[in-house]
């Protein structure tokens, strides 16, 4: 694709990937618009953000380079669409990925309708690839870099919002991209990766999840035997499959089934229950990205892993399907996104969400 007669806006968050892509553009001669979107708390509100520190970051390679930085707030919607999002599924029971939605409804949403629909492209430091068929189809594909692909936080997107993406560091190895900052003294060459929720920084998500519900303390039994073995502070703290931070005694004990009209948690005790495992599941709500997808080799993952899995994928009616895995899948969740890949788990199809 030739850029040079494209107008470009590189989205700059302050850590070492969008800033490398920055650099990637400047480097053929470009001077892409920079965007820094400002989510973070109210003035006054004690939250640990590092949205300061970001900022600052993202002004340094802005300078840098030459470019033009222009603070874009979408702070409201973000707590209006994204929060609500993930409120609303947490209480229902289900896990839900702020993230996914985040970049469908801010970074390529709301930041679109602000600023980014007077730009031929919108360039991230996503770790994802696309390419064009001989249909003059765009295809989103995965990174070379088995841990950091990000297809799966991105097969939420709409195919207009596929259209105007571009990845500049996506054909790169993570390794790569810290070599190129640190070749060129960026100033956030050495900064850690973020952890937390997009846009939340050092925010915790039991702490996100918290202030909005509050606890809700309840009855922890194990499944089979139904024998109470502690009490939870309610469960959206807690995902299907969790194993961690649990803090019973006698384990290792998984987080199996979550019972929301009686506030149970149901465990199972093992380093490897069976009762923790699925090979069957529904999707609704399938969200394709480009068309047509071969449903009978697909491959898929439920969770940001670098480990795809084999399925087949059988259309129900009223929208469902079922997927068919080859080998039975530890942790499948209501509300987790199912992300669907061609066989050689090359181009991402898009996702639905996993329902009971």
């Amino acid at each position: 694709m030739n850029l040079n007669d494209k107008r470009i806006a590189v989205l700059l968050s302050g850590g070492v990937d969008s800033s490398v892509v920055l650099y990637e553009l400047a480097r053929q001669g470009l001077h892409p618009d920079c965007f820094y979107i400002k989510i973070g708390p109210e003035e006054g509100e004690e939250w640990d953000c590092s949205s300061e520190e970001d900022l600052e970051m993202a002004t340094a390679v802005s300078h840098k380079y030459g470019c033009r930085l222009e603070v874009v707030d979408c702070h409201q919607e973000y707590w209006d669409q994204v929060t609500a999002y993930t409120m609303e599924k947490v209480k229902t029971g289900f896990t839900p990925n702020p993230d996914v939605m985040c970049n469908r409804l801010i970074k390529f949403g709301a930041f679109h309708e602000k600023a980014g629909k007077d730009y031929d492209l919108i360039a991230t430091g996503h770790y994802a690839q696309t390419e064009i068929d001989e249909q003059d189809r765009k295809w989103l594909c995965t990174s070379p870099d088995p841990v950091k692909d990000q297809t799966d936080f991105l097969a939420q997107i709409y195919d207009w919002q596929l259209r105007k993406a571009l990845f500049p560091i996506g054909h790169m190895m993570k390794e790569e991209v810290r070599e190129i900052a640190e070749r060129e003294h960026l100033v956030n060459a050495k900064r850690k990766d973020s952890q937390g929720i997009c846009f939340l920084g050092k925010i915790n998500y039991n702490d996100y999840i918290r202030r909005y519900l509050g606890e809700q303390p309840g009855d922890v039994l194990e499944l089979e035997t139904g024998k109470k073995i502690g009490k939870h502070k309610g469960l959206w703290f807690h995902t299907i499959g969790q194993r961690h931070g649990l803090g019973f005694g006698g384990g290792p004990w998984f987080v199996v089934k979550k019972d929301m009209q009686q506030n149970i948690l149901y465990v199972s005790k093992g380093y490897d229950p069976q009762t923790a495992y699925k090979q069957e599941f529904r999707i609704h709500d399938l969200h394709l990205l480009t068309t047509p997808i071969d449903t009978k080799n697909i491959c898929f993952k439920i969770r940001h892993t670098p480990e795809f899995h084999h399925a087949i994928l059988e259309a129900e009616e009223g929208g469902l399907y079922t997927v068919h895995s080859d080998k039975p899948i530890h942790g499948v969740a209501p509300g987790q996104f199912c992300v669907l890949y061609d066989e050689v788990h090359h181009r991402c199809y898009g996702s639905g969400e996993i329902t009971v």
